[in-house]
């Protein structure tokens, strides 16, 4: 019998990762939350609902989040009515949110306490991919642990990367990000330009793609430029900031420069600040070109 699964965060990825658990033969029970996407599908595939973070670790072997950030980690393990309360001895929790190493290892040590094992299996790429069951993994965390929970992650990623001790699943996740979205959003501030100086879209997108420009950042911002497709990169603008701002602090903390990460971050902050932080990434070209269209 496969093991029983809780999972907390049913958003953009969580609802493709719980789809495809399902889909492997898991018995799946999943936190109800006002932020959940719509359940109907995954209630129809044979998953069961909790009201609370402890009912759904006490109904679990292994306990599944993938929430925002740290500050929704930490309430889902440690808060009123959570995961630490209701976690069973033995139990592992898998952590594929985004969030502040530091947190992590706290977490982890809490789980700990409570006789259960944790690891961090930070995410990359997007909900296209999680619904296809072929996200990324960087993984933190104890290798038998990683060994006892890799068919569980298999069932929704095609790529499990082992990237060292708890924590590391996150730091390699922020560094990943603060690329990523910072050639987007280079990309996007070129792209504004191009447009306030009347360059075609077109001749925009060929000449980077056959230049210097050209890679994964740019195909992702090309259905935006193209038509105003934003499905390229279903990720908010928010998200991004807060995950700069992640990279930030720990950078900070290691005593690294950072000043093109500040950069980044105080485009998407001005982004933030000016009420788009909802829109997603590839709409950051319209912000930053003023509107213009």
């Amino acid at each position: 019998m496969k093991e029983r699964l809780g999972m907390i965060g049913i958003g953009m990825m969580g609802h493709g990762i719980a789809g495809n658990l399902l889909k492997h033969g898991y018995r799946l029970t999943v936190l109800e939350h006002p932020g959940n996407q719509p359940l109907d599908a995954l209630l129809a595939a044979g998953a069961t609902t909790a009201r609370s973070a402890r009912a759904v670790a006490s109904e679990s072997e292994v306990v599944i989040l993938c929430v925002t950030g740290s500050a929704q980690v930490e309430a889902a393990l440690t808060g009123p009515d959570g995961v630490i309360e209701g976690l069973r001895p033995g139990a592992v929790v898998i952590d594929c949110s985004t969030a502040v190493p530091a947190s992590t290892v706290r977490m982890a040590q809490a789980v700990s306490a409570r006789g259960g094992r944790m690891i961090d299996a930070a995410m990359t790429r997007t909900p296209k991919e999680a619904a296809e069951g072929r996200l990324n993994l960087l993984v933190g965390g104890d290798l038998e642990v990683l060994e006892r929970c890799r068919p569980i992650l298999a069932s929704f990623a095609e790529s499990i990367t082992s990237v060292g001790r708890i924590g590391a699943g996150h730091r390699m996740k922020l560094l990943h990000n603060f690329v990523s979205l910072g050639q987007v959003t280079l990309l996007a501030e070129a792209a504004a330009c191009a447009r306030t100086a009347e360059i075609d879209p077109a001749v925009f997108l060929e000449v980077l793609a056959t230049g210097g420009g050209g890679g994964t950042a740019l195909e992702r911002l090309r259905p935006f430029l193209e038509s105003g497709d934003t499905a390229g990169l279903r990720f908010a603008i928010s998200n991004g900031r807060k995950d700069l701002d992640y990279y930030v602090a720990m950078v900070t903390d290691a005593g690294n420069r950072h000043a093109v990460a500040d950069a980044i971050l105080a485009t998407l902050d001005s982004a933030v600040d000016a009420g788009h932080g909802d829109e997603l990434m590839p709409e950051l070209v319209t912000f930053l070109a003023g509107d213009r269209r």
